[in-house]
């Protein structure tokens, strides 16, 4: 319209909000041009155009380079992830700007048909080893759904040592169908075992009561700290921490080796309850006789110690006759 009406480019520009120069090259792409007259623009044309444009295919980065699609070939088939070979690739030719290709581009040559980038097949070097890309993220999915969590980075380093005693792992193992479950409670310096009873339900306030009954009844000494992953079971981890005097910290999402030693725990418990059945028939006198019968197995790496033994001279040593914890 303004065009038409005779306005110079740099009015125009003026007008929409850009550089001339950006209004120039719109003009030239969109004018019809004839013999013996001026060129004129229109919108119709400069329309038409830019949809032929968008149609037509366009190369991607691995394609337009022979090295780099052999590179990320190569380290695909060493079984290396697209988010490590970026990164690497950095690393390695940090002066090769050719050499430069993000995780994204490297997931759509092996998964999208028909760019001709990366063999089909490499999908399977990849950990998942799908076919098929997976959604990150299902339809109707919140992230975020426990607030107030603390990262396990915030936990204190005493911790990540295993020397002091009062730092917990815990989990849920699951029956048949997701519709039973156990909670499951072991204490980082000995792998001293808790399991809690859950036989109606394994929602955030059933785990919250049975959590802090359990817990109640231990010293205060062995209530420091206690590690989950972001199961929506603890959305009640504030109401826990206030009833036990817990600090309560969350691994990152699916990453269960930042909480080894309660994943190993839960192996060893599988030979008591095994996968596929309705865990509510157990009672929980009898989750009381596995826990012990876990707490009084030798263990290597307790020096063939049990669990109850190693706890009972971690609290020996951390403790006055009083009971109250040692500042030495």
């Amino acid at each position: 319209m303004l065009k038409a009406q005779d306005e110079s480019d740099a009015e125009i520009a003026r007008a929409v909000g850009c550089h001339r120069s950006t209004i120039g090259r719109e003009v030239k792409n969109g004018s019809t041009t004839f013999p013996d007259r001026k060129p004129k623009y229109r919108a119709s044309v400069a329309q038409a155009a830019a949809e032929q444009r968008a149609k037509r295919p366009r190369s991607g980065k691995l394609a337009a380079s022979d090295r780099l699609r052999a590179e990320v070939q190569t380290r695909l088939e060493a079984e290396h992830s697209p988010e490590q070979i970026a990164a690497r690739l950095k690393m390695d030719f940090p002066d090769d700007a050719e050499m430069r290709v993000s995780p994204e581009t490297i997931y759509k040559a092996i998964y999208v048909q028909g760019r001709g980038e990366l063999h089909r097949d490499l999908h399977k070097r990849l950990r998942t080893g799908r076919a098929l890309r997976k959604p990150r993220r299902a339809t109707g999915e919140r992230r975020g759904k426990i607030p107030n969590m603390v990262n396990i980075a915030d936990r204190p380093p005493e911790a990540d040592q295993r020397a002091i005693p009062g730092h917990w792992e815990g989990d849920l193992i699951v029956g048949a169908k997701s519709a039973s479950a156990i909670g499951t409670l072991v204490e980082r310096a000995s792998s001293f075992v808790l399991l809690l009873h859950l036989p109606g339900d394994h929602g955030a306030d059933t785990v919250a009561t049975a959590m802090t009954e359990a817990m109640s009844q231990l010293p205060e000494v062995l209530r420091k700290t206690l590690t989950w992953d972001q199961g929506s079971e603890m959305k009640s981890h504030v109401k826990i921490a206030a009833a036990t005097g817990l600090d309560i910290y969350f691994c990152d999402p699916h990453s269960p080796w930042q909480r080894g030693l309660n994943e190993n725990t839960n192996g060893l418990l599988r030979q008591y309850f095994h996968k596929g059945v309705d865990l509510s028939v157990f009672e929980a006198d009898y989750l009381d006789h596995v826990a012990m019968k876990l707490n009084n197995r030798p263990r290597k790496r307790l020096g063939f110690k049990t669990p109850a033994e190693t706890l009972d001279e971690l609290l020996s040593k951390t403790t006055d006759p009083n009971g109250v914890a040692s500042t030495a």
